[in-house]
């Protein structure tokens, strides 16, 4: 039997910094790339049809990437480990080549069944880690020297001409048929490249002045989340590449770039936190459970609490698979704080909703914003006031809402506000045209502040926090112990 070596495929898909293909192709092994659709992964509540047409996007280029080479994607709906015993049985796997995944419990258990397998087949995997993320990391010690090491460090470029695909023609099967809609961004390592050098030549300016403010953040923030957190572009490729910027904001790029692999780390070294608070003394933390609860919770999903910026946000991101931070820490901050109801359904709701869907950033960012970490400041968002700040001429709402277009822009941000005599001018009902509020944002927020800062004092609370910073904080960072 002829042997193979199979360059798997997962949220690292791209031809261009990648360590596993560029090993592949000095081998004179015979080389599968393969992707496999899971069943499990296609049906996990953080997934929906946005990320899997970005998915297929993604492999279309990188298909006709490797036409000129004439090498082709192995694609297969079928599970992993099902597809690895179907090549090993037809071809004979020599040895399996991949990139490390900080995933979900899902891929989590999927990689262990796969590792026992090869072992068990006398396979040898290798696997690379991912944006100078360090699996089995205990402390914070020289990991920033570490990041800045691996993303300065020359990238891995696979000579394409070298490979000797394998022949996979009887087991390849077709993509599934997704559609598209162009109101969200294209995925693919091409489309990826095309909007970095929009963001280097002309949004990039206004960067990141315009960070906060939710209708002009989407035409000037580099938008490149969603091809980072599909494997699109490698962080090393992007921070190589901000070299280039002629402006201001490459320090602020380039930070961020830094925090985003900061959190993947924090996830890698404690991913319970998909299941639980990583600070376990707000395990008795009591969310609300009566009987308006799941009413609640889908006037919040669907963009209908009554508070326009909360709703316009949910609206665009149903829409468009993408909002600025601040609107996603307010949407979490409103589920937790303004209506008390647990993190667990909110992350899996926006799970699905962002295109930029990466576990290793959303699972730590969410119990941030929710306040149940117990070593940031605590942020209870007033969603008026961020609207009266952050889109005081109205833009974001008004394109979000066409309900309350035709209000005045003082009375479009807080429609509650009308008159008898405004109402019957505009009209416009309350309740009617557009919902009532579920709740007033500051009396709300008073009472998650007294909450929060109550369970904060806690000693079990005070106890975990020091034990989350002793792992996850770098000692020579300067933050207080």
């Amino acid at each position: 039997m002829s042997a193979v070596q199979v360059v798997w495929f997962k949220r690292d898909l791209r031809l261009a910094d990648h360590e596993p293909l560029r090993q592949a192709c000095q081998s004179e092994l015979p080389t599968v790339l393969l992707y496999c659709f899971e069943p499990e992964l296609l049906a996990d509540p953080h997934y929906s049809l946005r990320h899997w047409r970005f998915v297929r996007q993604s492999l279309q280029q990188m298909q006709q990437q490797l036409a000129p080479f004439g090498a082709q994607l192995l694609v297969r709906n079928d599970s992993a480990l099902r597809t690895l015993a179907l090549l090993h049985q037809r071809l004979g796997i020599a040895r399996l080549l991949s990139h490390q995944e900080t995933g979900l419990a899902v891929t989590f258990q999927r990689d262990r069944e796969v590792a026992r397998w090869c072992q068990q087949q006398g396979i040898p995997w290798q696997e690379w880690p991912s944006d100078g993320v360090v699996r089995g990391l205990r402390h914070r010690r020289h990991w920033r020297q570490h990041w800045q090491q691996v993303q300065h460090a020359p990238q891995a470029h696979p000579a394409l001409w070298r490979l000797r695909p394998a022949p996979v023609e009887s087991l390849q099967q077709p993509l599934p048929q997704l559609g598209n809609d162009s109101q969200f961004q294209q995925g693919g390592e091409l489309q990826a490249r095309q909007w970095l050098r929009e963001f280097q030549h002309y949004r990039c300016q206004a960067y990141p002045a315009t960070l906060s403010t939710p209708q002009s953040s989407r035409s000037h923030s580099s938008r490149l989340s969603p091809y980072l957190a599909w494997g699109n572009l490698s962080v090393r490729q992007l921070v190589q590449a901000s070299r280039a910027f002629a402006h201001p904001g490459r320090r602020a790029f380039v930070d961020r770039l830094q925090w985003r692999s900061h959190f993947i780390q924090k996830f890698e070294s404690e991913c319970a936190m998909e299941h639980r608070p990583v600070n376990r003394g707000y395990l008795g933390w009591q969310f609300r459970d009566d009987t308006k609860a799941d009413a609640l919770l889908r006037a919040w999903q669907k963009g209908q609490t009554g508070l326009p910026l909360v709703d316009a946000a949910m609206r665009c991101l149903q829409h468009t698979g993408f909002i600025n931070f601040r609107l996603r820490a307010m949407l979490v901050s409103v589920l937790c704080h303004h209506l008390n109801l647990p993190w667990q359904a909110g992350a899996r709701h926006l799970a699905r909703l962002f295109l930029d869907f990466e576990p290793g950033i959303h699972y730590p960012q969410v119990q941030m914003q929710a306040g149940l970490v117990g070593t940031h400041a605590l942020r209870v968002y007033n969603p008026t006031r961020q609207a009266l700040l952050h889109d005081a001429k109205g833009e974001f709402v008004r394109r979000w809402l066409p309900e309350l277009r035709h209000l005045p822009t003082e009375l479009m941000l807080q429609p509650w506000t009308l008159t008898p005599m405004e109402q019957s001018w505009y009209r416009f009902t309350p309740g009617q045209s557009y919902p009532a509020p579920l709740f007033d944002p500051q009396q709300s927020g008073r009472n998650a502040s007294e909450r929060l800062w109550q369970w904060r004092q806690r000693p079990a609370v005070q106890h975990e926090a020091q034990r989350i910073l002793s792992r996850h904080v770098n000692p020579g960072s300067g933050v207080r112990r």
